[in-house]
């Protein structure tokens, strides 16, 4: 999966600095529109659209925000760390992005919390070309990115197994590990099911094996959230439970109607590669099925990922794992 974590902590340690002069506050944020609406601004993971973004793109687009009294503009963020630094410092009142970053975010005494969960497992793992098994991976080329939590990952699978990184040769892409796999350049790369995985049945034309990470040593834990901005939360509890109300009902609808949340998606980004965004969307499909009822967080989930992030020193400690999460702003 293309996420910087390196790139991300930096970014988070200037939120103590950025504060109140570089937020366009949230009191903006909440104006109301000519019609009554309350502007609601939300933040994206990721630069550019991708299929993750369906069920908001969805409830948007049939007015399902609307209904709940919201005008909500999506944003892609500048860069993939700038997600939870515009977060943090209320210029966007909600936010798609990964559990980790809250997490890091929170280390930074940032004003976050995840308000749902986007799927109820930890889809990433090891992707090859045909079946291997993980104890003969000794000696291996492994195509990976450079950041903090899928070398974490990585090794928790090795220790499962008695290996170490050093029992690996590391080959590290700068954006994509899939070129890597397709070009013989690697044995096996990192990845989830619905990018990596995705792009291979896409670009490369067959389905690649995967080995997940959380069979194999590492936490079961939902890669991505929605997340609040606490002060925003506290001020507009109302529309924040109307935002998450909304989103559920395009989440539904979307994986109801998986044909049909295509075709929105395509008519805001005609450009994109559908090919890629349909695999990737069929399988995040099946991951969203899943999860009932949908966004629904527990201590379970988090315990795992706060307790590995310690013991592979992504940070020096962790605060109880309901301080990371609530489910306060879904449906009773």
């Amino acid at each position: 999966m293309r996420r910087h974590i390196q790139t991300i902590v930096a970014a988070l340690l200037a939120l103590a600095t950025l504060g109140a002069a570089t937020a366009c506050s949230s009191d903006d944020a909440s104006q109301q529109t000519a019609d009554g609406l309350t502007k609601v601004n939300m933040v994206m993971e990721w630069p550019v659209a991708d299929a993750f973004w369906i069920p908001f793109l969805v409830a948007k687009d049939k007015g399902f925000y609307r209904e709940g009294g919201i005008d909500l503009t999506i944003t892609p963020p500048p860069t993939v760390a700038d997600t939870m630094k515009i977060l943090g410092t209320s210029q966007a009142d909600v936010a798609f992005t990964t559990t980790l970053d809250v997490l890091f975010a929170r280390d930074q005494e940032a004003p976050v919390i995840a308000t749902g969960s986007y799927g109820g497992s930890n889809n990433w793992g090891l992707i090859a070309k045909a079946p291997f098994d993980l104890g003969q991976i000794k000696g291996k080329t492994v195509g990976i990115y450079n950041d903090a939590w899928s070398k974490a990952q990585l090794s928790m699978m090795l220790n499962s197994v008695g290996l170490k990184l050093s029992d690996v040769q590391l080959v590290t892409a700068a954006d994509d590990t899939v070129p890597l796999l397709l070009q013989n350049k690697v044995d096996v790369i990192t990845g989830v099911t619905n990018a990596e995985s995705s792009e291979v049945r896409a670009t490369g034309g067959f389905d690649p094996f995967f080995m997940p990470a959380r069979d194999h040593g590492a936490p079961n834990t939902p890669i991505f959230v929605v997340a609040g901005n606490t002060e925003w939360l506290d001020k507009n509890r109302d529309k924040a439970r109307a935002f998450m109300s909304a989103t559920i009902k395009g989440l539904n609808d979307a994986v109801t109607d998986p044909t049909g949340a295509l075709a929105v998606y395509k008519k805001l980004y005609p450009s994109d590669d559908m090919g890629f965004v349909t695999d990737a969307w069929q399988t995040t499909v099946k991951i969203l099925k899943e999860q009932q009822p949908p966004l629904v967080q527990s201590d379970q989930q988090w315990e795992g990922l706060l307790k590995a992030a310690v013991a592979q020193g992504l940070v020096k400690s962790t605060g109880a794992p309901n301080s990371y999460w609530t489910n306060d702003y879904l449906s009773k």
